[in-house]
């Protein structure tokens, strides 16, 4: 058994302290959200939450989950997360995979074009002219398309697909008279799954969390996701417009407590399916891909 000197102990002490603190400094605002939503409106407004709900009640949920809005956007949300992030990442791989192949023809300098696309854009009126003219205003297109790839995206499955894939086995394949589609089906995905899962996540949260666009492309209440109705829902209940002073008040603490109940219930959808995807994240699935 070899025994750990000072200094390594003492190095892993600081890497536990460290630890304990990135720990702390993430999970305490969440453990505050959570117990502000189910404590009593009186005591979120005063401030005398902490980590702890005090008086508990589900009144934040109640009131959230009894508007038929809610449903509506959720499903909406669970469309635009879904078929988004599968455009996305069909979009990425079918992009990546010929820009990773170093008998691509012109990948480099298509590489560098993409990369200037990050450097300087359109800006939001072009954008939104270019939406317009397509006929996508108010349409669920809207939020699928014009944000369909990301170029970060693009570069991490690229420098993926080349250095993690080796060329034996494009080459084997080549010699099998397998075709592009069938080496990218076969091969690549297979072996991919580590990646996707990392760019699949990283769409679906963007996705699921963009309300910008929606707000700008959508006019139709049934079209909205789930963000902007839980935008609208927090201004409405926070206008006081022709009220009493004593209603005025109960509206804002009502207001204040469906704030961190909206969060939590906006929230928790990504927490549920984040464990599905995080064990591809350390999978080494080359181990044994190549032999010889």
């Amino acid at each position: 058994m070899v025994r750990e000197s000072r200094t390594d102990r003492l190095f892993m002490v600081g890497v536990y302290v460290l630890l304990a603190t990135f720990l702390a400094v993430v999970l305490l605002p969440l453990l505050y959200i959570v117990a502000s939503s189910l404590s009593d409106p009186n005591a979120v407004s005063s401030g005398r939450v902490t980590f702890w709900p005090v008086d508990f009640t589900l009144r934040g949920f109640q009131v959230a989950l009894s508007d038929p809005q809610i449903l509506v956007g959720f499903g909406n949300s669970l469309f635009y997360t879904a078929v988004g992030t599968f455009v996305s990442v069909s979009l990425t791989l079918m992009l990546a995979y010929p820009l990773s192949r170093r008998d691509f023809v012109g990948g480099g300098l298509l590489t560098r074009l993409i990369v200037f696309t990050m450097l300087f854009g359109g800006g939001l009126i072009p954008t939104y002219l270019v939406v317009k003219s397509l006929g996508m205003i108010d349409t669920r297109w809207a939020l699928i398309v014009p944000n369909a790839i990301a170029v970060w995206q693009v570069i991490i499955a690229r420098t993926y697909l080349r250095h993690s894939i080796p060329r034996e086995l494009f080459e084997a394949a080549e010699i099998d008279g397998a075709s592009h589609f069938r080496v990218l089906w076969s091969i690549v995905l297979p072996l991919a799954k580590p990646m996707i899962a990392v760019i699949a996540l990283v769409y679906a949260i963007s996705q699921w969390n963009s309300y910008f666009d929606a707000l700008l492309y959508l006019k139709s209440d049934d079209l909205y996701p789930l963000q902007l109705v839980l935008r609208n829902i927090l201004i409405l209940n926070t206008q006081s417009n022709g009220m009493d002073v004593a209603t005025a008040m109960e509206r804002q603490q009502l207001a204040d407590l469906l704030k961190y109940s909206l969060i939590v219930i906006s929230t928790v959808p990504v927490l549920l399916i984040y464990p599905f995807v995080a064990r591809h994240f350390t999978k080494g699935l080359m181990i044994g891909s190549v032999k010889g």
